[in-house]
């Protein structure tokens, strides 16, 4: 649990270091914690994002970049953008064909090197959890949407308690760190995903924090038993910079 109590850019480092090192597997063990439905999440992410063609997308916190990939198959005439703080995540990801028409650029959420009200859509794949100061990376994606931008983040969120949380728990706590242990050669980062999943927000209270910075037509579906959900807004029209 260690890596969920850091704050600020001690977090930052943490998170860093464990995806750089868990870098060349990230895709495969997505692939096996999700039973393979992170790839049907991050569809209905991009179709949320309602992108037209031609459209402007930011893809943030992109990793390996499956939700770029994805949208550049739903909209080729598109003009991607995927920025991540992990250089090794990004590389991992840019190997295939399909991933040069992306581009790809090195940036913290925090501080995003676009101007204001630049974007179509912005996108991320579980990001949020990650971060060390969230209302600041929700402002940062609200500032470079245009104005009747959407907002769309796939996420994980805490579990409602219910008959089958001692399942979940054990799945969280006991079968992925093995998957990672055995996959990855890494246990510590897949301790860190159940752990930062079971102390992020609550689905009702990251909508309330995403409607604060500014978006509205706010709201979000669970998937996976309710530990997974994407959340979306728009950007209003005639909304000023946060």
């Amino acid at each position: 649990m260690i890596g969920t109590l850091l704050q600020g850019e001690d977090r930052s480092r943490y998170v860093r270091t464990m995806f750089t090192r868990i870098a060349p597997h990230y895709d495969r063990m997505n692939r096996l914690m999700t039973f393979g439905q992170d790839q049907r999440w991050r569809k209905e992410t991009i179709q949320r994002a309602n992108l037209t063609p031609q459209g402007r997308l930011l893809d943030i916190g992109a990793g390996t970049g499956d939700l770029s990939k994805e949208a550049r198959r739903h909209h080729p005439s598109s003009q991607i953008t995927a920025v991540d703080f992990t250089l090794a995540m990004m590389v991992a990801g840019s190997q295939l064909p399909q991933a040069k028409t992306i581009h790809w650029s090195g940036a913290d959420a925090l501080h995003l090197p676009f101007e204001d009200n630049l974007f179509d859509a912005v996108v991320s794949g579980f990001l949020l959890r990650n971060v060390s100061d969230l209302p600041g990376v929700l402002s940062e994606q609200f500032r470079v949407l245009k104005q009747g931008g959407r907002f769309v983040a796939l996420d994980t969120t805490r579990p409602a308690r219910n008959i089958i949380s001692p399942l979940i728990r054990l799945y969280l706590h006991t079968i992925i760190p093995h998957l990672g242990q055995w996959l990855a050669g890494n246990s510590e980062a897949y301790t860190y995903l159940p752990d930062s999943t079971e102390n992020f927000l609550e689905a009702e209270t990251l909508a309330a924090q995403i409607s604060a910075v500014g978006f509205q037509q706010v709201g979000f579906q669970r998937k996976m038993f309710g530990s997974v959900a994407i959340h979306w807004g728009t950007k209003p029209n005639g909304s000023v910079k946060k």
